[in-house]
């Protein structure tokens, strides 16, 4: 069976590597597939969530958004500034992030145009780290 070979890739270094049936990505025109011998793509990523999808089980990432390459031998590479693993996402401190940004979003007037901008990003992570997380609980639980 044909497999892609998938590399996600950090500033900090080299987060992921492994092989896959299929890697589904928020690509900016809207979430794509890919499968062995897809077309070559070269696209920009949105934040959202990376699923990785091997034989045996389905891996979920919270990215901030970046570029993904897929090449004609199958190789998918991912370049963002964040991927986090959603058994590496700390809900706790996702929570407290969100509350800490909604608060401080809700004195705008006070806030730098700069300030908001950052308020409002980490906001974003937080709802996405908190959605990814979500989802694997919903995906682990008990039928």
């Amino acid at each position: 069976m044909h497999q892609l070979q998938v590399k996600i890739i950090t500033p900090g270094g080299l987060i992921y590597s492994g092989l896959a049936k299929m890697v589904v990505a928020p690509a900016s025109e809207g979430t794509v597939g890919i499968l062995p011998h897809h077309a070559p793509l070269f696209t920009r990523l949105e934040a959202g969530e990376i699923k990785i999808k091997t034989e045996d089980k389905e891996t979920l990432f919270a990215i901030t958004g970046g570029f993904m390459d897929v090449n004609p031998e199958g190789t998918v590479t991912i370049l963002t500034d964040s991927a986090q693993r959603s058994e590496e996402i700390d809900e706790k401190a996702a929570a407290a992030a969100r509350e800490r940004a909604e608060k401080l979003l809700a004195d705008r007037e006070k806030l730098s145009e700069r300030d908001f901008a950052l308020a409002e990003a980490s906001l974003r992570k937080a709802l996405l780290e908190l959605k990814v997380a979500k989802k694997r609980k919903v995906k682990n639980s008990p039928a």
